[in-house]
């Protein structure tokens, strides 16, 4: 039993920490990123497992987590409270080709990032080609190109 409450509060403190952190440290990883996620990877394994490193423990480790997030999804599916608490929304950052920069600040994004989604899909080069630039939830940035 006390796996599954390791388990459960690990990942429950470690969905907080990256709801903290903020929709792009994972659509962006930096070399350091990579990094630190393997050496979270391995404090996080220490944790869960304790003292015991059985197959069984492990199995109901992973078990838990599998289900934490089955649980998760489905309390997100059945409530639009919970789905706001637990999932970021898109962030509207650049309006009619002006860049709002506190939100952008916020987020710790940059205008050669918004301008490289917009060349990567529309082969727009000026950010007053932009229209609108949505920070998605999942960290990748959408680019509407404005209208001529």
């Amino acid at each position: 039993m006390e796996s599954v409450i390791r388990a459960a509060l690990v990942y429950l403190f470690l969905m907080v920490l990256f709801r903290i952190a903020g929709k792009r440290t994972l659509a962006q990883m930096s070399a350091f990123d990579v990094i630190l996620l393997l050496v979270i990877g391995e404090a996080t394994q220490q944790s869960l497992l304790g003292e015991d490193f059985s197959l069984v423990n492990a199995f109901l480790v992973i078990a838990t987590l599998v289900g934490m997030d089955i649980l998760l999804s489905w309390v997100k599916h059945r409530s639009k409270t919970a789905e706001r608490l637990l999932e970021e929304t898109p962030l509207v950052i650049v309006v009619d080709g002006k860049p709002l920069r506190e939100r952008m600040d916020m987020e710790r994004i940059d205008d050669a990032e918004i301008l490289h989604a917009a060349r990567e899909v529309h082969g727009l080069e000026r950010m007053d080609q932009i229209k609108y630039a949505v920070l998605e939830s999942g960290g990748g940035i959408t680019v509407i190109p404005a209208t001529k």
